[in-house]
């Protein structure tokens, strides 16, 4: 199993369908290791704790991590369960970025960012970043987001533990398009 191909299949089990190698995640997002390697072997899948490891510590997005002993790991946010990651509001810098594909932007002028069926709209604090995360879907496009401002009229932001910035919803007020590659 490649590395690529094992985060694909954490995210999917740990954000959003964890039935798929048979997890049980605590209301914290937590699952416990030795569970899912032995459910990922029991699917024919050879993983073993230094692959699982690496699979951690090399993926970009650093989506994963584990706790203190490593006996329990999670994604750091971008659920689509009811998960409480025990984050606490944070002062966002004053602006952030958000990536997404030229198709959607009418809309998203039109009615905001909104989360969807995650959480949390996701937001980062670089243009690049911003980038990738728009090219995953069609002809990225990318949009400033006003966050202190936003911050400072009262809205929540958090951020997750691999730096992404996480907010309810972005009203169009604080969007502007600065970029379509």
């Amino acid at each position: 199993m490649k590395e690529r191909d094992l985060s694909k299949l954490l995210s999917l089990a740990l954000r959003h369908q964890p039935e798929t190698l048979n997890l049980s995640l605590d209301p914290e997002g937590w699952a416990a290791v030795p569970q899912l390697l032995a459910n990922l072997q029991a699917k024919g899948l050879v993983v073993d704790m230094l692959f699982l490891e690496q699979v951690v510590a090399n993926n970009d997005k650093k989506r994963f991590a584990f706790n203190a002993d490593r006996t329990r790991i999670r994604a750091n946010q971008g659920h689509s369960l009811p998960i409480d990651l025990g984050l606490t509001p944070a002062s966002p810098p004053d602006t952030l970025y958000h990536g997404t594909a030229e198709k959607w932007l009418p809309a998203i002028l039109k009615e905001g960012l909104q989360k969807q069926s995650r959480q949390h709209v996701h937001l980062s604090s670089d243009r690049e970043t911003a980038i990738k995360v728009g090219q995953r879907h069609g002809k990225p496009v990318v949009l400033q987001v006003a966050s202190g401002l936003m911050h400072r009229q009262g809205i929540l932001f958090y951020q997750s533990e691999n730096g992404v910035w996480l907010t309810e919803y972005v009203a169009p007020d604080y969007l502007k398009e600065i970029e379509k590659i």
